[in-house]
């Protein structure tokens, strides 16, 4: 691994299992911090080697004002992970969830630049199509667009700045519930780097995914919205500004697998209705915005497309305050 400082952070309820062994015992191996966060209904004595674990009485002594104004029983707690992460150093932030099992590709070292093949400018683009040969698309996706035809993707290689990267997952991979009521799976991948550049539009989600230092502000994940669409929701605002900075979004090859959850499907069926419905047009909302380039900007596009969102009633307006406290913690921590 690198010789910057990487964290590994995870939001988990579960006792120490098989996946959370494995990535203690991978972070030990390679020197990585691996932060996990818990909520109420993680147990009370959990301990296992190699794992820096905040239960609910731990994160309420963090200096972090987002650490008490975050609701309990949400995803969106993983926020304070990657806060901690912060304030211990961290340059990289890796994440990824109790249920993704890495390969030893997951703790090769991981590089902003990297050499892929890129593509601009095609609209919504469903990524899945080049790593696979079966009709899959990711979770987030607009569904009106699934038969749309994959354009062409250059096969020249070049060396593009991916402050954002997402790995793929093999098995039970990130899709939604229409897929995973209607088609089969497994699904495996195959190997690829691509890159997304300006207005090629797809979602990324917090399974598996690398943050470089720049682009740390883009972790935010929103507290007030379907759980089954607060880190897709997130890799929107992400996108739009990352292209304001001249970045680029990776999609790589798989790197974990995953040996999903129980999941009542209904339920995330009816989760992923606010996403099913307002995807595509939460991001031509985001495409009319007028944001600026430069990191010191990064806060003020995010409150922007926030405010945008409240004023489309896709988020409440409890949102805002939240990132408030977000971005007044991440000044406080230099970022």
């Amino acid at each position: 691994m690198s010789q910057q400082k990487i964290s590994l952070v995870v939001t988990s309820i579960a006792p120490p299992q098989k996946v959370l062994k494995a990535l203690a015992d991978g972070s030990s191996s390679n020197n990585i911090e691996f932060i996990v966060i818990g909520d109420v209904p993680s147990p009370k004595d959990f301990k296992l080697d190699g794992c820096d674990f905040y239960g609910l009485e731990r994160q309420k002594e963090l200096p972090f004002t987002f650490a008490t104004d975050c609701p309990l029983r949400h995803y969106s707690r993983k926020n304070i992970g990657y806060l901690q992460a912060i304030k211990n150093g961290a340059e990289i932030i890796i994440e990824t969830d109790d249920d993704n099992i890495p390969r030893e590709g997951f703790w090769k070292e991981r590089t902003r630049k990297v050499d892929a093949q890129s593509v601009t400018d095609t609209g919504w683009i469903n990524i899945y199509k080049y790593f696979s040969e079966s009709n899959i698309w990711p979770r987030g996706f607009p569904i009106e667009l699934i038969q749309k035809p994959s354009p062409a993707i250059s096969a020249d290689i070049k060396k593009l700045d991916c402050p954002i990267q997402q790995g793929l997952a093999d098995e039970n991979p990130d899709v939604d519930a229409i897929y995973r009521l209607v088609l089969p799976l497994p699904q495996n991948f195959k190997a690829g780097r691509i890159a997304l550049g300006n207005n090629a539009w797809c979602p990324f989600n917090s399974q598996n995914t690398t943050f470089f230092k720049e682009a740390f502000p883009l972790l935010y994940l929103p507290s007030y919205c379907s759980f089954r669409m607060t880190d897709i929701w997130r890799s929107f605002v992400a996108q739009k500004i990352a292209w304001v900075n001249g970045w680029n979004i990776l999609f790589h090859e798989s790197t974990v697998y995953q040996e999903r959850n129980d999941h009542n499907l209904l339920k995330d069926f009816i989760d992923e209705i606010p996403g099913y419905v307002n995807n595509a047009k939460m991001c031509a909302e985001l495409d009319k915005l007028d944001m600026k380039a430069g990191t010191e900007h990064i806060g003020a596009n995010m409150i922007k497309a926030y405010v945008k969102f409240v004023e489309l009633n896709l988020v409440d307006a409890r949102e805002l305050p939240l990132l408030d406290a977000w971005l007044h913690d991440l000044k406080g921590l230099g970022i």
